[in-house]
């Protein structure tokens, strides 16, 4: 992957995928553990309230991917949600580890976090590497909104049949 030409809209189209992903990570497959009473866990409305600081953290991360990919030669998506699968697996593993080490939470969704962001690191560099090699956005731009709906939809629909809690933010 030669130098990336338009770094900042192939940073943000990587983000918003990665924020579709996450939407349904912890709003759909992992709710049930937001909802439970852990000391550990900020209550609904705090949570909601740092809902920026995450969404940063994975700005952060998109950034970082489009700044290491172009050292890579990643010429297909396979080879780029690899490349995206080992940075997550070493970023999120030592992250989920050093909260072991110090923080007592179920272990269960530690598991989550570890592979459910790990694979939203590899949605985002499959992004990249596809906006890279496009003359033109408009088709990885289509893929990325289709995607963000599809998962904001199952997310909707897991809460809505109580497949996944819905979370109360009650001031």
């Amino acid at each position: 992957m030669p130098r990336i030409q338009r770094p900042i809209p192939i940073t943000l189209l990587a983000w918003f995928a990665m924020l579709g992903w996450d939407f349904l990570l912890h709003g759909g497959l992992l709710a049930r553990f937001y909802v439970a009473d852990d000391p550990v866990l900020l209550s609904p409305l705090e949570a909601f309230q740092r809902i920026p600081l995450g969404y940063a953290s994975f700005l952060m991360l998109a950034v970082l991917l489009v700044w290491l990919m172009p050292r890579f030669e990643l010429k297909e998506g396979r080879a780029a949600f690899g490349f995206g699968v080992k940075i997550g697996a070493l970023l999120w593993g030592s992250f989920v580890l050093g909260l072991v080490s110090i923080v007592r939470f179920d272990i269960l969704l530690g598991a989550g976090w570890f592979i459910g962001q790990t694979l939203g690191l590899g949605i985002g560099a499959v992004v990249v590497q596809q906006a890279a090699a496009a003359s033109n956005l408009k088709r990885v731009t289509f893929f990325v909104v289709l995607f963000f709906i599809v998962c904001a939809s199952i997310t909707v629909i897991l809460q809505s049949t109580g497949l996944a809690p819905a979370l109360i933010i009650a001031p």
